[in-house]
């Protein structure tokens, strides 16, 4: 049932939702250590796409992967490949506070696109102003260099985590823009899934060893992230979207790379400093006047 207002049920799973997405940032850098990013990623995928296929199967929905819809789940599946080929590789190189930071730019690039390419979603000029600040804070989030005394922080891992926000953006505007918008979001995850899973396994070697210094707990993190961030997380965001205002909704984004700033400051030791507090002010506002609701 569509509600028209967030109820105390529905603030829980938001805040749990976002809670989850930003210790998955945790979780990635920690096993970045024993199993290579890009191997990390298509490993996620392989395994995710199992439990969204169960997942499908269980709620009747193994109808709504068609075979008319490979052109665009292929595209779409490729797009998600690129995109945590990016986020993945970035924490490995850069902190969890720049990456996330940099990532949840999204809504800027998918304002973009939407403004340009999807009919009735053209930016007001309070959108505008929404994306000029979410842009500065990222450009001023990758501009600081808070940390890099310690080897912390890396323009190419910031890039990297660049190209993560735009290929997120990516597959958001093609889940809307191609015939897969029909196909509800449980479908658009198993494509996303099952395409990018190949792609990322076979690009995995051209980054070094698959193997550093694994250990037993870094495959009990794979599972999480696949059954709980993937299967779990996604689902319910997209759960979510449907149920309650979007707008509402997305404006919880904000909080994931607020809460993965401190939780790289106290796990990892990353620098809290008042640039990147700055940076992450101007994104969530960013992100909050983008998603307002139009009076």
């Amino acid at each position: 049932m569509r509600k028209d207002r967030l109820d105390g049920f529905g603030f829980a799973a938001l805040l749990g939702v976002a809670a989850i997405l930003a210790v998955n940032q945790i979780v990635i850098k920690l096993v970045d250590r024993g199993l290579q990013p890009v191997f990390l990623a298509g490993a996620r995928s392989a395994l995710a796409a199992v439990f969204v296929g169960v997942l499908l199967w269980r709620r009747g929905l193994w109808n709504r992967v068609r075979r008319a819809d490979l052109g665009p789940g292929l595209l779409i599946g490729t797009v998600f490949a690129v995109e945590f080929l990016g986020l993945f590789t970035a924490l490995d190189l850069t902190t969890v506070g720049h990456a996330s930071l940099i990532m949840y730019s999204m809504p800027v690039w998918m304002g973009i696109l939407a403004h340009f390419f999807l009919p009735g979603e053209r930016a007001t000029p309070v959108k505008a102003v929404g994306l000029v600040l979410a842009f500065a804070g990222t450009g001023w989030a990758i501009a600081s260099r808070s940390g890099a005394q310690a080897g912390q922080v890396s323009w190419l891992g910031d890039f990297c985590a660049l190209i993560g926000a735009w290929g997120w953006a990516g597959t958001a505007f093609l889940a809307r823009a191609t015939r897969l918008r029909e196909a509800g979001p449980e479908a658009q995850l198993f494509w996303m899934v099952l395409v990018s899973a190949p792609i990322l396994l076979a690009v995995a070697p051209l980054f070094g060893p698959l193997i550093r210094d694994v250990s037993a707990m870094d495959w009990v993190w794979l599972l999480f992230q696949a059954g709980v961030v993937v299967t779990g997380g996604f689902v319910t965001w997209m759960w979510l979207l449907s149920v309650y205002p979007t707008s509402t909704v997305a404006s919880f984004a904000f909080l994931t790379p607020i809460m993965a700033i401190l939780l790289g400051h106290l796990v990892f030791g990353e620098s809290l400093s008042l640039t990147l507090l700055g940076a992450a002010g101007l994104v969530s506002v960013g992100i909050a006047v983008i998603n307002r609701k139009a009076s």
